[in-house]
């Protein structure tokens, strides 16, 4: 391993830190609001329950309405409101765990809906957040090639369940297909997966550095999926979570199986503000 994955993996930790300040990363988040059933009125305007960022969006919206698990979003008369590039007064929402939110725009804020367990809410992002420049830059552990393991993924049959827990609250089992395994200074520890997507594998996991010199609830890692038998967890990849950089976010967190009774000096690190 020599310079040629350095470079791969600065250039990897550059596409990090543009994503965060996108108009549409974390930084730009400015509110997550929760609806209640029947019409919730949104606006910057002081009577507003889904209240948007004063400066940012008209006194009045509009309304989400909502009846059940449906969502209908009603622009107020003369705001000019679009989805997907077209001018909307009323639409049906989709949620996030849809696949496609729905995406609707008003001025510089972006508003899209999200379903947690049984509740739904507005994720507002604001394209002229000051945090999307005012943000320090993220904090890295040197790449370390003890950190990069090529680890043997072990198989379950029938898949473990995992139990992962939001910071909300709310609790999901999720299938695990297995565990990575791995050895670090004669001992081994495993990982197990709590997402796999079509080309990789999502791991959650806290160590003992989280708290300390990394993200106190833990952080988060993609793998490709394993070939031949063989998983690579390159914890120089290792990122923190979006709480680390917005209260807007519903992060899950590592499940008991993922504590590590070791120290990750990988990845990135987590400095808290004062």
């Amino acid at each position: 391993m020599g310079s040629e994955y350095e470079e791969s993996v600065l250039a990897w930790r550059q596409e990090k830190e543009r994503s965060l300040r996108a108009e549409e990363g974390w930084l730009s988040l400015a509110g997550l609001l929760w609806l209640g059933e029947g019409e919730n009125l949104a606006g910057s305007g002081a009577g507003c329950p889904i209240r948007l960022p004063e400066g940012a969006a008209p006194e009045l919206v509009g309304t989400f309405d909502v009846d059940g698990g449906e969502v209908v979003f009603r622009a107020a008369p003369g705001v000019a409101a679009t989805s997907g590039g077209e001018r909307v007064e009323s639409l049906v929402m989709r949620p996030d765990t849809s696949g496609a939110a729905t995406k609707i725009l008003v001025g510089r804020l972006t508003m899209a809906l999200i379903r947690r367990g049984a509740r739904l809410a507005i994720r507002v992002w604001d394209r002229g957040s000051p945090a999307r420049e005012s943000f320090p830059a993220r904090n890295w552990f040197p790449i370390r090639q003890a950190f990069r393991f090529e680890a043997r993924f072990q198989p379950a049959e029938p898949p473990r369940l995992l139990r992962i827990t939001n910071v909300l609250g709310d609790t999901d089992e999720v299938q695990s297909p297995g565990c990575a395994v791995f050895t670090h200074n004669g001992q081994e520890f495993r990982l197990f997966p709590s997402e796999v997507e079509d080309e990789e594998m999502f791991f959650i996991f806290h160590d003992l550095t989280s708290g300390k010199t990394t993200y106190p609830a833990g952080r988060y890692l993609y793998t490709a999926l394993p070939s031949k038998g063989v998983v690579l967890l390159d914890f120089n990849r290792a990122y923190n979570p979006p709480c680390a950089f917005t209260p807007y976010a519903t992060c899950p967190l590592p499940p008991e199986e993922n504590h590590l009774p070791i120290a990750i000096e990988a990845g990135e690190r987590y400095e808290p503000e004062g």
